[in-house]
């Protein structure tokens, strides 16, 4: 398996990872974060559709992370270990949305 290329975050304002699930909350043992990046393709409406019928994620939840990668251009939409999250991502190609993987706080 060819590894991934380091992802380079556009901006290190904290509050971007902040609306994150419970159920996906940062440890010890889950230090990547899977980013979903906007794009001028999928509608608003489909991304919230995926971040609900994939990662389980209320529809409010989903909403707000939409919004999130609408208005900031990124979102981290779940937490794990690098093999989860590397599925995650090619879910996300999947369906057609742009999303990349980097380590937690990076």
């Amino acid at each position: 398996m060819c590894a991934l290329p380091r992802v380079v975050p556009v901006s290190s304002a904290p509050h971007l990872d902040e609306v994150v699930a419970s159920d996906a909350q940062t440890s010890v043992d889950d230090p990547w974060v899977t980013i979903v990046w906007n794009d001028p393709v999928n509608l608003m409406t489909y991304v919230t559709y995926v971040f609900e019928s994939y990662f389980g994620h209320p529809r409010t939840v989903a909403e707000q992370l939409m919004r999130r990668v609408h208005t900031e251009g990124r979102a981290v939409v779940s937490r794990g270990t690098l093999e989860a999250m590397e599925v995650d991502v090619q879910a996300m190609h999947g369906f057609g949305l742009w999303a990349t993987l980097q380590r937690s706080g990076h």
